[in-house]
């Protein structure tokens, strides 16, 4: 039988106004009473009518560092976009940029709105940048992103597994000198990938080297600058570089190609996020393939569920599993 709010109202003793405010997440009921609401609601089987019809995209921009130059995104918008429409939910887009003077007004316009379930892209979002999204009423998963108190649910890309792997192939492929292409903006997935690139090098006792740890800007054209840098400090190179993203391992192959040194010959890289500029680059960027759209329909599909069983406090940290992709850019040290 259909449980009723009449029901739950009954059953803990508030007014059904005020169990329809905590079951709808709306604000005024404190969180001691919502807990009991819930909690009750939970007990009793209650399932809600489904009145939620949209899904919000709400893209955080802390300084563009990241999102501006990668070409990953629209493919995670698509994922998002066209799972939602198969299962009859449309999508509407919000972008907060940190930076612009309108950033809090377009922030509580996001928060104020419990209508639509949210789909947050998280890339640049530091810990403390997701503490006003605390106050948020409704439901809320982080795409590409993590908060580590585990407060929202997240998807994200498996980070440190996937840079294990990717370095432990250049172990394999013959390389004990194997250096890092830094990032200068430390987003949690670059972290998450420097763990997995010191956990290779010491599971296979090879020595983490600081000399070969190259920190370059996070765009094409700041790579570059911050690789020429580097190289014409005429320091020694490691035999092989694993980068944090491909943006950076381009921006970096093209300054060592203007120095004269070539690419897989001399120096090996590896990238991460298989963009289409790595495919088509000389040589063919050997990188690290994220399946960027199923990543937004995981997203759709989690927020959904959220529909089916609101009551449930469960916070899930869903990581997709990535491929590896030989290109080009590695050379097999245990030919020569």
């Amino acid at each position: 039988m259909k449980v009723s709010m009449k029901q739950i109202s009954q059953l803990t003793g508030f007014s059904p106004a005020t169990v329809s405010n905590a079951l709808n997440r709306k604000k005024g009921v404190n969180s001691e009473t919502s807990d009991k609401i819930l909690r009750a609601a939970q007990e009793l089987g209650y399932q809600p009518e489904k009145n939620v019809t949209k899904i919000r995209f709400v893209t955080y921009r802390k300084n563009g560092s990241i999102i501006d130059d990668c070409m990953i995104f629209p493919a995670m918008i698509e994922g998002v976009e066209r799972q939602a429409k198969e299962l009859g939910y449309e999508t509407v887009f919000s972008h907060l940029n940190y930076q612009d003077a309108s950033f809090e007004v377009r922030l509580e316009e996001v928060l104020e709105d419990t209508e639509c379930l949210m789909i947050l892209l998280g890339t640049e979002m530091m810990e403390e940048d997701f503490e006003p999204f605390r106050k948020y009423k409704g439901y809320m998963i982080v795409l590409d992103g993590w908060c580590e108190d585990m407060s929202f649910d997240g998807v994200l890309i498996n980070n440190t597994d996937a840079a294990y792997k990717a370095v432990e192939y250049l172990i394999h492929k013959g390389h004990n000198k194997i250096g890092y292409l830094r990032g200068d903006y430390r987003i949690k997935a670059f972290r998450y990938r420097e763990y997995g690139y010191e956990r290779a090098l010491r599971r296979h006792g090879a020595a983490i080297e600081p000399q070969y740890t190259v920190t370059v800007g996070t765009q094409l054209e700041s790579a570059y600058e911050g690789m020429k840098s580097f190289l014409e400090e005429q320091r020694e190179l490691p035999t092989a570089f694993f980068a944090d993203n491909d943006v950076i391992a381009l921006g970096a192959i093209r300054a060592m190609k203007e120095k004269g040194i070539k690419v897989p010959e001399q120096v090996s890289v590896v990238g991460f996020d298989d963009i289409n500029y790595g495919a088509v680059s000389m040589p063919g960027l050997t990188t690290v393939h994220v399946y960027k759209q199923e990543m937004g329909e995981a997203a759709v599909r989690r927020v959904l569920d959220y529909i089916k069983y609101p009551v449930r406090n469960t916070k899930m940290k869903i990581q997709v599993c990535t491929d590896f992709i030989e290109r080009d850019s590695v050379r097999d040290l245990n030919k020569d």
